[in-house]
């Protein structure tokens, strides 16, 4: 029997490995962001990856401001040494610019919800410090009547994918955005806290209270989003609430 079940269990993966080489020769996998063939699925060509700024150390101990050089380990940023961020500690995977916004805008605007797989993969490597001893994922809601007009969040989509490459559980429902704030495309960063003010609220604070919470969303600009989200955790009794997203927006001189 045993025999038998190791026979059938090599056979399977024989099915699976033929199957999928037989479907890499009818649709053979595409860079994420441009299309050319590639030798994987959920990969970028080397062009590709040669323009996307990926995160790594250097960088600040609290928020994830990558540093110009070494600075030692545990330096932060000013902002940080002020105290002034509400959330604990905060990753991103890659910088928010010409070459990665695309991408970006393909999963948040444009129905590519495949991409979704591989930026979580991105999310988990760069954010180990933050989900190491993390109890839930949280992303950040949309309003409902923005929801049924897009048809999904993307910040549930990364979650899930963070989650399915070794992070923590999803509590999905546990923040809610009880009013529609307008876009923030255009709005400077005290514009931005204004617009966001009281915009969330914790549904159930008993599945937040004491636990180790990770924020998830998509961009981080100013801030101020994840911000309020933090701040609402926190009055709701999180132990601790760190924020990771798939892509950071810097000013041209924190390099």
């Amino acid at each position: 029997m045993a025999v038998a079940a190791t026979l059938s269990t090599r056979t399977l993966g024989h099915l699976r490995r033929l199957g999928g080489g037989l479907l890499d020769l009818v649709l053979p996998p595409r860079c994420l962001a441009c299309g050319a063939i590639v030798g994987e699925p959920d990969a970028l060509c080397g062009a590709c990856w040669g323009g996307i700024t990926f995160f790594a150390p250097p960088w600040c101990a609290g928020c994830g401001l990558p540093f110009a050089h070494p600075m030692g380990e545990g330096a932060v940023c000013g902002e940080c040494a002020r105290g002034r961020q509400p959330w604990d500690r905060a990753r991103a995977a890659l910088r928010y610019d010409k070459n990665s916004r695309p991408m970006v805008l393909g999963l948040k605007h444009a129905d590519h919800t495949h991409l979704a797989r591989a930026f979580g993969t991105w999310m988990q490597r760069a954010g180990g410090e933050v989900l190491a001893d993390a109890d839930l994922l949280v992303p950040v809601p949309l309003h409902w009547a923005r929801l049924f007009q897009r048809r999904y969040n993307q910040a549930v989509l990364l979650a899930d994918a963070v989650h399915m490459a070794g992070g923590p559980p999803i509590a999905a429902d546990c923040l809610v955005r009880r009013r529609r704030t307008p876009s923030q495309g255009h709005l400077g960063p005290l514009a931005r806290e204004r617009n966001v003010r009281g915009a969330f609220a914790v549904q159930r604070p008993s599945t937040v209270r004491g636990k180790q919470l990770v924020i998830i969303d998509d961009v981080m600009t100013t801030g101020a989003t994840v911000g309020e989200c933090a701040r609402v955790l926190k009055r709701a009794g999180a132990a601790s609430v760190r924020v990771l997203t798939l892509a950071r927006a810097l000013r041209i001189d924190a390099y």
